[in-house]
């Protein structure tokens, strides 16, 4: 996964970043339309509804609808021919779509409003809006194969309306999203790309909706953590300070992702900081060694193994005697309950991937790297890591059927459009980034944390809040938690972040209880953070 993302940022070295991009102005748009006819328009669709939360009946407005943004250096003088006629000339832009949800009656200038979505990149919001905070939620069952349609969508209990207005947004190309125009791949998919382009599209929707005054919240999860992150910072320059950003299975510091240790010798911190979550993995699955009840003590353990004894023999190399190479293979195996013969051919580093082959490898069993509770059958016993997800096979169908149903049954939105649950960019991302401070985007794995530590001094008075489930491979809680302790800021602003985990995995919400706390959690983050409230 990390070498993939290395080879991918040398390919684009030798790649000049997309040139500043141009088009017309809203009062040069009917003589432009002949040369260059606008692509994209804003539309909206509203309803209403109710849900109740904690036994009150909340009543809201729902709002579907796209706004339309433009890269980072759009020119809005439009270009002219040697005439002084507007000249045609093909421009990026893109079509952002949404779903507000606002309470009825509310006043808007004390009313908090949340901005939601997933990561990927590429992915759509579908996950946070349908598993988590949306009015109405898909049931899909615990750590396990979700029912055969119909799928059951049920009122959430769980709705953030009980704090604050909520706005789910799909990124561009993903969801009802749309891009179009010369370069548009260049131009909105990559880390400072997709970071212009919400900063545009949150500006857009405080002015249009008239929420300026409103007390202002940021959720991500996952790679949505590391686009959270550059806007806390982003919006900033467009004037716009936020209460609160709240980050779900974080990923600030690409740096951190276990690679195959024969392809990328001597970076061994990944390796440090995933150990407690593969840990976790097999407490849950019973193939711990002399398995204690309580998982959060054995989890404090495996930490502290990580940080001293662990952590000091890889650092030895090839110098580790082998009688202490022997003892760490064993300590490992009681932990991780894979064999020792394994842990020493694999030179004591579990690669990403790895562990959810071969855990439960006796049984012909892979299990999730989203969330390593799911299990499913193995596809290649003879491979070397995971060949796919069990979680995302499990219920990726039932949230795309049940979204699609909601939002063209009770929103009323997309009928004769298609539904982009995700979207293959991963592979083709650019992942240079321009932290602040550098005159140039780096060629290295992204690390928005400098941006994070910028947003928070420059607006001291910004909270952070850090969620991250036990099971969870892909973004190993203790690696989130590793990273934002070494956020650059001074010793003051370090009480501005909290860390809530759960024993549940990259979608806390997928666990109920996990749900009804993560609720809870952020519920009270936002009226703790509210400065309206708090008077």
């Amino acid at each position: 996964m990390r070498l993939a993302l290395i080879a991918a940022l040398a390919a684009l070295a030798t790649t000049a970043l997309p040139a500043a991009l141009s088009a017309e102005t809203p009062e040069e748009k009917d003589a432009a339309a002949s040369a260059a006819p606008a692509r994209f328009q804003p539309d909206e669709v509203r309803s209403t509804g109710s849900v109740a939360v904690g036994g009150a009946r909340i009543p809201y407005q729902a709002v579907a609808g796209t706004l339309v943004v433009h890269p980072k250096g759009w020119d809005d003088v439009p270009p002219r021919d040697e005439d002084g006629r507007k000249a045609a000339k093909e421009q990026a832009e893109a079509s952002m779509f949404y779903v507000a949800y606002f309470k009825s009656g509310a006043p808007a200038a004390g009313r908090p409003i949340t901005f939601l979505f997933n990561g990927g990149p590429g992915s759509s919001s579908i996950w946070l809006h349908m598993g988590a905070f949306g009015p109405v939620r898909v049931e899909t069952g615990d750590a396990g194969q979700a029912s055969a349609a119909p799928y059951r969508v049920v009122a959430n209990d769980m709705a953030l309306l009980d704090a604050s207005d909520l706005v789910f947004i799909d990124a561009p190309g993903t969801g009802f999203s749309r891009v179009a125009g010369k370069d548009k791949d260049k131009a909105f998919y990559g880390v400072d790309q997709d970071i212009h382009a919400f900063a545009r599209f949150i500006v857009q929707f405080l002015s249009k909706h008239g929420r300026w005054a409103s007390p202002k919240y940021l959720f991500g999860e996952s790679y949505g953590t590391m686009r959270a992150a550059g806007l806390a910072r982003a919006l900033q320059d467009e004037d716009v300070d936020l209460n609160g950003v709240i980050l779900l299975s974080d990923i600030l510091n690409w740096d951190l992702i276990p690679d195959d240790p024969q392809l990328n010798p001597g970076v061994d911190l990944p390796y440090v900081v995933s150990l407690p979550t593969y840990a976790a993995t097999a407490w849950y699955h019973r193939r711990v060694a002399n398995r204690p009840d309580d998982l959060e003590s054995f989890l404090a353990e495996v930490e502290r193994f990580a940080t001293t004894d662990y952590a000091l023999a890889l650092m030895q190399g090839n110098a580790l005697p082998a009688a202490e190479r022997q003892a760490i293979a064993e300590k490992l195996s009681g932990y991780t309950g894979l064999p020792v013969a394994y842990l020493l051919r694999s030179n004591l580093r579990i690669e990403y991937g790895a562990l959810q082959k071969e855990l439960l490898l006796d049984r012909d069993l892979t299990t999730g790297t989203l969330d390593t509770r799911f299990t499913g059958w193995t596809i290649d016993p003879l491979s070397k890591v995971a060949g796919y997800d069990p979680q995302g096979s499990a219920i990726g169908a039932a949230y795309a059927g049940a979204f699609n149903d909601y939002v063209r049954g009770t929103l009323r939105y997309g009928e004769g459009r298609h539904y982009q649950t995700s979207l293959d960019v991963y592979g083709s991302w650019d992942y240079r980034h321009q932290p602040p401070g550098a005159d140039k985007p780096l060629i290295a794995l992204p690390n928005v944390l400098p941006d994070l530590a910028v947003a928070m001094k420059r607006n001291p008075t910004m909270k952070v809040m850090v969620n991250g489930g036990y099971f969870d491979v892909s973004t190993p809680y203790f690696a989130g938690r590793y990273e934002l302790q070494h956020l650059p800021v001074p010793a003051a602003l370090t009480g501005n972040i909290e860390y809530r985990y759960y024993p549940s995995g990259h979608m806390v919400y997928l666990h109920r209880p996990s749900l009804k706390a993560l609720h809870d959690n952020v519920a009270d983050f936002i009226r703790r953070t509210d400065n309206a409230a708090a008077k």
